[in-house]
């Protein structure tokens, strides 16, 4: 096989893997990055990573463990950015929403309070609650131990709980064990 066809291979097979799981891995990307102009951006500068070392990835049902990775440290370098810093927020709201169905990260009232949370908080919450990965599956995207994803998904769920209204419980008031609503 000479070298025009193993890059045709290469090409083929990277295309059908992109075709079939961008759409996923856009989600997570906007899930990440909060808007949908970074998330292309994301996805975009994953896709490219992921076909230069196409050939260095040995195990294809790791591929998108290896995305994902790649797509949490470009969003977490992004915030590194100086002009990234010069950006400040203002008081007012382009749109709200208030529909409280499934949140999918694409709307909904406690999407905007996950945006608050710092970038690793921020990553740890999307892979384990958006994209329903382990404990175990996020410490390996992310390069951080089980008890790091631990403490920043405590810090992330008190974070939000402290700032998001109780309207937001789908379960009501919590009681702690002496019946009193906390």
């Amino acid at each position: 096989m000479g070298a025009h066809d193993r890059r045709a291979d290469k090409d083929a097979d990277f295309s059908a893997y992109m075709s079939a799981r961008q759409t996923a891995l856009y989600r997570t990307a906007y899930l990440l990055a909060g808007d949908h102009a970074t998330a292309e951006d994301l996805l975009q500068n994953a896709f490219a990573k992921l076909y230069l070392s196409w050939d260095r990835v040995r195990d294809r049902e790791a591929l998108d463990g290896y995305v994902r990775r790649i797509m949490v440290n470009e969003n977490n370098s992004l915030w590194r950015r100086a002009w990234k810093r010069r950006e400040h927020s203002t008081d007012t709201l382009p749109e709200t929403g208030s529909v409280d169905t499934y949140d999918d990260g694409m709307g909904g009232v406690l999407w905007s309070f996950v945006q608050t949370l710092p970038p690793k908080q921020r990553s740890v919450i999307v892979l384990r609650y958006y994209e329903q990965l382990s404990e175990a599956e996020i410490a390996e995207t992310l390069g951080i131990s089980v008890g790091t994803v631990k403490s920043q998904a405590s810090r992330a769920l008190a974070g939000l709980r402290a700032r998001a209204p109780r309207s937001l419980d789908p379960h009501g008031p919590h009681h702690d064990e002496s019946g009193d609503a906390r």
